[in-house]
């Protein structure tokens, strides 16, 4: 390396175009490199839906879930297979192991669930597909007609011009109705006309069609033969002739049956700022640019008013490029200001010119880290952006330890050239393998499990993309500019250094290039005038010398000060270490003491505020509605107080509601997304506050969600209202799974488990997964039913026909599948007293009273039956006030006995932990083993050029201490309030910091062995080392302190994941720094009088020895 290093600085030609080809790759890859608010996260989880419409929970879970289960028991690769069987749909998930071939394992997975053919007739084809995330870019209310078809048709047609633009290829009509065509017969039409609904249904498939009759090959060509009858809208079915007369008389559809050319019946009502309205859904896939995607739907809007009729209104809803706008913003203003005040803290202790030089490797590391991170498939995003603000001030550690150490050199030689490759070659141990050290302390988190570890490994990622960087641009770039820059005047280093110090001012006080252009002219113009009156020399002169008395003090505050402290330090020796395992112990105490309360994750609020309403499933969509229009007038007076409050800037922007489905929590599923899904039902309800950017209110979203609440009051008969502010979270905080057999006591050991969550001061949204069912009959044959032929199957085949419906087509109208129903009339099909009129029709023809064949019990299923691991579960959920509580005190009591209490009487129920419990147990059972190897991988990196199994020991002993400062510092920060207490990214800046806190250390101890070397005694070398490394040793400390305090001190809602980790980071490295310059010296001289100890007592072994033989 010592060779590589002086061809670079001897050639500095190859060193500059090393330089320009980092630069230029980095600048190719932000142009390219797409932008997204989140990371693309793969979640290796095949998903199996199928529909089974009409049936029961029950009838779902025997006739499709089971059979399913049963069939994939034993795919290679599975980890867990769950189920939820609900009214008219089974849905699997089966959750695959992280290293498993997700490729394989799906083709397996679908093979066997085709290969099944026991499931019921009236089932539909299953859909396998393994999950992907498609992320919503923005949503567009449709809003105006009051008329629910000429809503879908506008809806429609906005839909198809986007999706014609280029570069948008995922757009859905979301939150509308399904077209369908229903053919509505009376019992009575059917008696007189002497039809079935088999008659009906088979007679609409025989006339409507299309059916292609092959081709005439004749001498002037091919003619081809075409059969064309199907009928497409409603007017058309009505005239298909069901049967002829041997009179040829005809009797039409339109004689005996009503035929409604309408909408499903499902209940589903959006409503947006109080207008009804239809959503559209913009996404984007794969490497798609969010930032594309909306300029492109934006220039569109702009100009949608002479393609849409009067009176249509277009407003983007939940605009996912403002949130990155926002998020991106936040974070680029940290790293400005964090990389001003490296600049600031570089620019006091170094001389100008070393200054400018050393910070030179930041935007260098920068520009390689975004190469290398765009090749490796990364965007740029919230969470790769904190990666580098993260490792802002840890990019100058090496340059300056070897700028320093250059300085030194050259000042000490005279030599430019010779000092530049002395020095950086004196130093290229210690900087190589402390970056080796901190780039292993961060292979945990890129390890890691899940989601958890997915995002952390971004971070991860681009940490070690920049430090791989800094590392060459130090030994490789730096030592040749430091070589031949000859020091200039002191005008020359100052302006030099005013260059990325103006630079970066300039961008915080510009609001666009023009602006930024504008300034950047006026500073250049006033600047060359000070230069013109002459007022630019002794200004920077005054600048240069001040510089100089401030490190000359520094100096000798080290060479005086600072060596008499260590001197104490190593005199009382084993007083100080003492004392600083006292200081440990402190910070175990109060992590002990639950002053620090942990959560997994840290609170990270959303700039929405979502009201979701569950009442008991069957209830009367009106009556829902009348709930959520509730909601809604009490968000409109909460909107309108808010705005008196802050009339300068109101918080609320728009309000949406929705009956049926749940669209701001899932997507915007259920039956209005146009397919068949689990998740809409006429007892669900959501209504949204939307709210400005949260750095642009003065109220927390929170605090906008306990005020609705106590606005709103509770809700008559609702099952479950809650109110939700989180903008991301990996579960539910609490989140109980209870797993037996018997549901009666699954839900008894549940209903136990809420009023014991309910005990708990802070424990809010109680609630379980368990929900009674619509009420049902369930049909059962007579013996009288059986002597006339008939079968449980022909009855209950029937009675499906006549109220849930037949289906006789599936028919395309554009874009749009429409079903095409033979059923009941709306009326018959609303009143029990249809079911004692209905005639059931035997094999024989003869028509019979439902009542003389069948009897109908009247009784309660169940909503939803949720299985995993083949079993029935009952899930117990609950959110907290981390102000009051966290869910690892709540968990760690219940289970001191509390839990065990509940279900002693229920020996065949087992319980397990989900959602957030779930992610962090397996995030620290994954991350503790890897800590573990990477601690040791650290001492073989330390042990190896070290040559001594003891010195890598002292070296690592600052480690415990970066845990100290780490607590510490978010005593500090939670007394300030910017913290609530430790979370999981606490933990992670913690084992970010071991890494840091060891370069510092093996610094120290290196400069001590190249003294001994040299011929000092250990004890003057150990002082010499301590006082001669310390100014580079606090300078790192600083930078990385100092760049981290921007985001530490940021109250934007985006930055609040990432603070922990930074105060971690931050913290743990300040205090680490202070025990490397006083306990390491002390821990120094203890291995020597150990050493000394043992050589005693073997020399005085080898004299008994002697005298014992002579």
């Amino acid at each position: 390396m010592k060779g590589v290093i002086a061809w670079f600085a001897h050639n500095h030609v190859a060193a500059n175009l090393l330089l320009g080809l980092i630069v230029l790759s980095g600048l190719v890859a932000v142009v390219n490199m797409p932008q997204k608010s989140f990371p693309d996260l793969d979640i290796p989880v095949i998903a199996i839906t199928v529909p089974y419409l009409g049936a029961a929970p029950e009838e779902v879970e025997q006739g499709v879930c089971i059979r399913i289960e049963e069939e994939l028991e034993g795919v290679e690769g599975v980890k867990e297979i769950r189920s939820n069987a609900k009214e008219g749909v089974c849905s699997i998930s089966v959750e695959l192991f992280e290293d498993t071939d997700t490729g394989k394992a799906l083709d397996d997975v679908k093979n066997r669930v085709d290969a099944i053919d026991t499931f019921p007739v009236e089932t539909e084809k299953p859909i396998v597909n393994l999950v992907s995330i498609v992320r919503a870019v923005l949503d567009i209310a449709v809003t105006g007609p009051s008329d629910e078809r000429t809503l879908k048709v506008i809806g429609q047609q906005v839909r198809d011009d986007i999706a014609k633009l280029p570069g948008v290829t995922q757009v859905e009509l979301r939150n509308t109705r399904p077209y369908e065509v229903s053919i509505e017969v009376s019992e009575s039409s059917l008696r007189r006309n002497g039809l079935s609904f088999d008659n009906v249904a088979d007679a609409v498939r025989s006339r409507s069609l299309d059916l292609p009759g092959g081709s005439i090959k004749t001498i002037g060509g091919e003619i081809l033969l075409r059969t064309k009858g199907q009928a497409y809208w409603g007017r058309e079915f009505e005239q298909l002739v069901l049967r002829t007369a041997p009179d040829g008389t005809r009797l039409y559809l339109k004689d005996v049956a009503t035929v409604v050319d309408g909408f499903a019946d499902t209940d589903q009502m959006l409503r947006f700022d109080g207008k009804p309205a239809a959503l559209i859904r913009v996404s984007r896939i794969g490497s798609q640019d969010i930032m594309d995607i909306t300029e492109i739907v934006g220039g569109y809007l702009d100009t949608a008013a002479s393609r849409i009729p009067e009176g249509v209104e277009l407003t983007v809803w939940n605009d996912g490029s403002k949130f990155l706008q926002d998020r991106l913003q936040t974070l680029l203003d940290s790293a400005r200001q964090g990389f001003l005040m490296v600049l600031i803290v570089l620019a006091i202790f170094l001389r100008p010119r070393l200054a400018f030089w050393v910070s030179v490797g930041v935007p260098v590391a920068f520009l390689g880290a975004i190469a290398a991170s765009y090749l490796l498939g990364l965007s740029i995003d919230a969470i790769s952006l904190f990666g580098f603000i993260l490792v802002l001030g840890l990019l100058v550690d090496d340059a300056i330890v070897v700028g320093e150490k250059v300085h030194t050199t050259q000042t000490r030689t005279g030599n430019l050239l010779e000092g530049a490759v002395t020095g950086t070659q004196q130093v290229s141990l210690p900087v190589i393998f402390g970056v080796l050290t901190t780039v292993v302390t961060f292979m945990p988190l890129l390890l890691g499990p899940g989601t958890f570890g997915q995002i952390f490994g971004v971070v991860a990622t681009v940490v070690m993309c920049c430090l791989v960087f800094s590392l060459i641009e130090s030994q490789l770039i730096l030592p040749s500019h430091l070589a031949h820059s000859h020091p200039g005047s002191a005008t020359s280093e100052v302006g030099l250094l005013l260059i990325p110090i103006l630079g970066i001012a300039l961008l915080e006080l510009s609001w666009d290039v023009r602006s930024y252009m504008g300034f950047a002219v006026i500073t250049l113009v006033v600047l060359y005038l000070l230069h013109l009156a002459g007022i630019s020399r002794p200004v920077a002169g005054s600048l240069v010398a001040a510089q100089a008395r401030l490190s000359s003090r520094i100096e000798a505050l080290i060479d005086v000060h600072f060596r008499r402290l260590v001197e104490g330090a190593v005199a009382a020796r084993y007083i100080v270490v003492a004392l600083a395992m006292a200081a440990f112990l402190s910070a175990v105490g109060i992590l002990g003491g639950g002053r620090l309360p942990f959560s997994f994750f840290p609170p990270l609020e959303s700039d929405q505020a979502i009201a979701q309403l569950t009442m008991p499933l069957g209830t009367p969509v009106s009556v829902t509605d009348a709930a959520v229009l509730h909601l809604e007038q009490t968000a409109q007076q909460l909107q309108a107080e808010l705005e008196e409050e802050y009339p300068t800037a109101p918080p609320v922007t728009h309000i949406l509601s929705a009956v049926g489905s749940q669209p701001s929590s899932t997507g915007g599923g259920g039956p209005g997304s146009g397919s068949v899904s689990a998740d809409g039902g006429g007892h669900l309800g959501e209504v949204t506050l939307q709210l400005t950017a949260s750095q642009a209110r003065e109220i927390d979203t929170r605090s906008v969600a306990n005020r609705w609440r106590e606005l709103a009051g509770p809700i008559a008969d609702a099952v479950e209202l809650k109110f939700t502010t989180a903008l991301f979270t990996p579960g539910n905080a609490i989140d109980i799974q209870l797993a037996g057999v018997n549901v009666d006591d699954l839900r008894a050991v549940a209903s136990r488990l809420r009023e014991k969550l309910a005990t708990y001061p802070g424990v809010i949204d109680i609630t379980d997964s368990f929900r009674s069912g619509k009420q049902e009959l369930k049909l059962d044959m007579k013996p009288s039913g059986e002597a006339l032929g008939l079968s449980l199957a022909t009855l209950a085949r029937q009675v499906r026909q006549a109220f849930y419906g037949e289906e006789a087509q599936r028919i395309q109208r554009g874009r749009d599948d429409v079903r095409v129903m033979v059923r009941y009339t709306e009326a018959e099909r609303k009143s029990l007293a249809t079911l004692s009129d209905m005639r059931i029709r035997t094999p024989d023809g003869a028509e019979v009273p439902f009542l003389t064949v069948a009897d109908a019990q009247l009784g309660r299923g169940y909503s939803t039956i949720r299985r995993a691991d083949r079993q029935r579960i009952v899930s117990v959920v609950a959110d907290v006030d981390r102000a009051q509580i966290t869910a690892n005190e709540v968990i760690a009591d219940l289970r001191a006995g509390a839990i065990q209490e509940i279900i002693k009487d229920y020996p065949r129920i087992t319980y397990s932990l989900e959602g957030e419990q779930a992610e962090q147990g397996e995030a620290i059972g994954s991350l503790v083993p890897m800590f573990g190897i990477a601690l040791f991988v650290i001492f073989a990196l330390l042990a190896v050029p070290l040559r001594s199994y003891s010195q890598p020991l002292i070296i690592m002993s600052v480690i415990p201490f970066a845990f100290v400062g780490a607590i510490w510092g978010h005593v500090i920060m939670k007394f300030f309030g910017l913290v609530s207490g430790l979370a999981m990214p606490s933990v992670m800046g913690f084992i970010a910091a071991s890494g840091v806190v060891v370069n510092s250390s093996l610094v120290l101890v290196h400069n001590v062995n190249e003294r001994r070397k040299q011929g000092e005694h250990f004890h003057d070398a150990v002082l010499h080392a301590a006082a001669s490394r310390c100014r580079p040793i606090i300078l790192t400390a600083l930078t990385t302190f100092v760049g981290l305090l921007p985001l530490m001190f940021s109250r934007s809602v985006q930055a609040q994941f990432l603070v922990p980790m930074a105060v971690s980071l931050a913290f743990g490295v300040m205090f680490a720094t202070i025990v490397t310059l006083l306990v390491v010296p002390s821990g120094y001289i203890i291995l020597e009088d150990i050493k000394r100890i043992l050589d005693r007592r073997k020399a005085v072994a080898g004299t008994e020895k002697e005298e014992k033989a002579a």
